[in-house]
C-alpha cells in the first residue's frame, strides 16, 4: 500500500508549496481559518488574517499566501487549531567514510567511500497517518560529463537508490553508499550533488534553494591531491606576485671645455702730417690667445692705447724741432 501524505489531521504540520491536502477531518469546505501574529492574544483578538477554505479535500498551501504567515492557524469561529504552517528546509553534505572527514565542496582521493548527511525539517511529514512513519527525498548525483545517477554502488558492490530516499530523523547518515575506485563508472572530476522533496508537488509550487531542493555542493574525485605540487610540497593557494625591483642610477652631467680662440687684436697708431718727414709706421702683429683650458689670459692697462698715440706725437715733435 502507498504511503499517504495527503491526510491531515489538526495539529498536523503542513509545508509551504503543497497542495492536495485533505482538511476534511479538521473542517468543512467554506469555513474560515485565521492567523494571528507573534505574540498576539489569540482569545482576546480578532486574527490579523482570515481564509475561506473553498475546498477542503483539495487544500494547496500557497507561497503567495502563507510565506509570510508561518505558525498555526485556526478554525474560526471556534480559534482551536487547524495545522502548523512550516517553511521546508533541505540541506546535504558529504562525508568521507574512510578517514571521517566531511568533504563537502572538496576532494577525495580515488578509493574513498562516501556517505551523505542531509538536514531537513520534513520529517514531521512522517508525523501524519498513513505516511509510513518516513519522508521521500531524492538525492541528485551529477557526473562531470553531465550524467545523473539513479543509484550509487559502494566498496562491497552493494547498489543504494537515490530516488525516492527514506528520511526517518534528522540529521540523517546514509551510511557508506558511494565507493569512487570504480573508474569505469565514476570518471574523475567534479561532481555535483543536491537533495530534493516534491511530496504534494511542494517542489514544483515552490522550487527554491535551501528550501525544497538544497544548495549544490561539489566534490572532486581524482587520484592526487591538487594542493600538492610535483614535488610533494603544499602549493600556496594565494596568488604569487612577483615584484620587480628597480634601481634608479643616477649620473652626474659632466661638462666639456670647448677651447675658445679670441680674434686678434690690432692696436692703431696715428702720426702726425708732415711734408718731409713720414713717421715710421710700427707694425702690431696679432696676438692669438691660447685655447681656455691652457693660455694664460692677456690684459691691458687702461688707457694703454691713448698713451702710445700721445708718444708718437712727441716722438715726431723732437724730430722736427731737432731738424730746424
Amino acid at each position: 500500500m502507498a504511503a499517504d501524505f495527503k491526510t491531515i489531521s489538526a495539529g498536523n504540520t503542513v509545508y509551504i508549496g503543497e497542495q492536495g491536502l485533505d482538511i476534511t477531518s479538521i473542517l468543512a469546505s467554506g469555513t474560515q481559518i485565521g492567523w494571528w501574529a507573534s505574540g498576539a492574544s489569540i482569545s482576546g483578538s480578532s486574527p490579523d488574517y482570515t481564509l475561506t477554505v473553498a475546498d477542503a479535500s483539495n487544500f494547496y498551501v500557497s507561497p503567495s499566501e502563507f510565506s509570510t504567515r508561518t505558525g498555526s492557524w485556526y478554525v474560526l469561529p471556534a480559534k482551536t487549531q487547524a495545522f502548523n504552517v512550516v517553511d521546508p528546509q533541505l540541506d546535504i553534505r558529504v562525508e568521507d567514510t574512510t578517514v571521517s572527514v566531511d568533504v563537502t565542496n572538496k576532494w577525495v582521493p580515488t578509493d574513498d567511500e562516501l556517505q551523505f548527511r542531509i538536514d531537513s525539517n520534513l520529517v514531521q511529514i512522517a508525523q501524519r497517518t498513513g505516511s509510513g512513519g518516513s519522508v521521500p527525498v531524492t538525492i541528485k548525483v551529477q557526473s562531470p560529463d553531465g550524467g545523473v545517477y539513479s543509484s550509487l554502488i559502494n566498496k562491497a558492490g552493494t547498489s543504494t537508490s537515490l530516488v525516492d530516499y527514506l528520511l526517518t530523523t534528522t540529521p540523517q547518515y546514509t551510511g557508506a553508499i558511494w565507493g569512487t575506485s570504480n573508474r569505469g563508472t565514476y570518471i574523475p572530476g567534479t561532481y555535483t550533488i543536491w537533495v530534493e522533496c516534491n511530496v504534494n508537488s511542494m517542489k514544483d509550487n515552490y522550487g527554491q534553494s535551501g528550501k525544497t531542493i538544497s544548495n549544490k555542493v561539489t566534490l572532486l574525485n581524482q587520484d592526487r591531491n591538487p594542493l600538492i605540487g610535483n614535488q610533494g610540497y603544499v602549493t600556496n593557494p594565494t596568488t604569487a606576485v612577483t615584484t620587480k625591483i628597480y634601481t634608479t642610477v643616477t649620473t652626474r652631467s659632466t661638462t666639456s671645455v670647448v677651447p675658445t680662440t679670441i680674434p686678434a687684436t690690432t692696436i692703431p697708431v696715428t702720426t702726425l702730417p708732415t711734408t718731409d718727414v713720414t713717421a715710421p709706421v710700427e707694425t702690431i702683429l696679432p696676438i692669438t690667445t691660447m685655447p681656455e683650458s691652457t693660455a694664460v689670459p692677456t690684459t691691458h692697462t687702461p688707457g694703454f692705447e691713448a698713451g702710445l698715440a700721445i708718444a708718437a706725437a712727441i716722438f715726431g715733435l723732437v724730430l722736427c724741432l731737432k731738424k730746424k
